[in-house]
């Protein structure tokens, strides 16, 4: 009986570096998504399919009232392939100003479908005037003001996330 407890730590420890239990530790290690350094919101990959071609982007997501609250506020600068998605639980026809917020912006409001429903290009720092939605919808993605044009991104495209 004296052997039996070393014996089943010897055990604990073998199971502990078996290539299984370091697989699985891998597995939790990269699962976790990574975070934006400012915000400390996730960042996931979001596609936008205009005309066949895919314009790929990393945005940070916004879920929290909270979260949507600040946005993008106080930021100075952001990435040509970086954004902010807002997602809408539940949906609605979401309105966004730009209180706050230092670089201009364009909204682009996703439907139910997770095609672009409008973009309010190019909104104006610090106005306060409400940029709409023209339907309900279930996310809002900012990009860098000019990027949608610059990207021809338009109403019908395709978003995923």
């Amino acid at each position: 009986m004296t052997l039996r407890a070393p014996l089943m730590a010897v055990l604990a420890l073998l199971a502990a570096c078996s290539p299984m239990a370091a697989d699985a530790g891998e597995r939790q290690r990269t699962t976790t998504a990574p975070r934006h350094p400012q915000s400390g919101l996730e960042i996931v990959p979001l596609t936008v399919t205009h005309a066949g071609r895919e314009h790929r982007f990393r945005v940070e997501v916004a879920r929290t009232a909270a979260e949507q609250a600040k946005g993008l506020m106080f930021r100075t600068a952001m990435g040509a392939d970086e954004g902010m998605l807002f997602l809408r639980n539940p949906p609605d026809v979401p309105s966004f100003w730009m209180r706050n917020t230092v670089i201009p912006l364009d909204l682009i409001f996703i439907g139910s479908d997770r095609r672009i429903l409008n973009i309010a290009a190019d909104a104006v720092p610090y106005d306060e005037t409400p940029l709409t939605a023209r339907g309900v919808s279930i996310a809002v993605l900012e990009l860098n003001g000019g990027r949608a044009a610059q990207l021809g991104l338009a109403p019908g495209d395709k978003v995923e996330w």
